[in-house]
């Protein structure tokens, strides 16, 4: 079954293990419009998934929130959100703030993508030196216009919907989206931001299962 993993990067799902009859396809981001909100920009993505075939949708972070807008336009067989959430009322609530003052919009594109990699590793949670350049080559690597744009419009967010056959895995030391902020339906001990590429094993075993158990049911 096609499985569309939309994240950061397609790096970060590098350490999953996967059943071989869950078909991977990497998403990669389209330039949003200027002030494009996150509903829209979704939409507009969700034009490479083949609809003509059953399908699963994988988010993590701001992917996850992407899926829960693709999710509802469109009919997965199931979805799954890692290191997320799926109502914007669970962000932070200086998340919310943020967004009423437009405080995104003070800052340059350069500034917000060039914060100091101490600060990025203690929000992530990465450890050790592989973790660390992982995070820094994709930050590196990620446009920042996209990054601006992204970070305003998780701010303006305003999702109150959670779709349907939706299952939200999150960890308990995530720093970026507190985890009590969240209601998760699996929660991983001690998992940071960066989980997925930390507790990969772990996380690839409630990804098949899920994904399985879902592909047996619709059948």
């Amino acid at each position: 079954m096609n499985t569309y993993f939309i994240g950061a990067d397609k790096r970060i799902f590098s350490a999953l293990k996967l059943d071989n009859h869950i078909n991977i396809i990497y998403v990669e981001w389209i330039r949003p419009f200027k002030n494009e909100t996150l509903c829209h920009y979704s939409k507009r993505l969700s034009g490479i998934i083949n609809t003509k075939e059953p399908f699963v949708l994988v988010g993590v972070s701001f992917g996850g929130m992407v899926v829960v807008e693709i999710s509802k336009i469109l009919n997965p067989v199931c979805s799954i959100i890692i290191s997320s959430t799926a109502i914007s009322n669970n962000l932070p609530a200086f998340y919310s703030l943020a967004g009423k003052l437009k405080l995104i919009n003070l800052l340059p594109a350069w500034l917000i993508k060039s914060s100091n990699k101490l600060t990025q590793n203690y929000f992530f949670g990465v450890k050790s030196s592989n973790e660390k350049k992982l995070l820094t080559r994709i930050i590196d690597d990620t446009d920042s216009v996209f990054l601006k744009w992204a970070i305003g419009s998780i701010l303006s967010w305003g999702n109150k919907t959670k779709p349907k056959h939706l299952y939200h895995i999150h960890g308990t030391h995530d720093k970026i989206l507190y985890t009590k902020k969240v209601e998760p339906d699996f929660l991983i001990k001690n998992g940071t931001h960066f989980m997925i590429y930390q507790k990969a094993d772990e996380i690839s075993t409630l990804i098949n299962n899920l994904i399985l158990k879902n592909m047996a049911e619709y059948e």
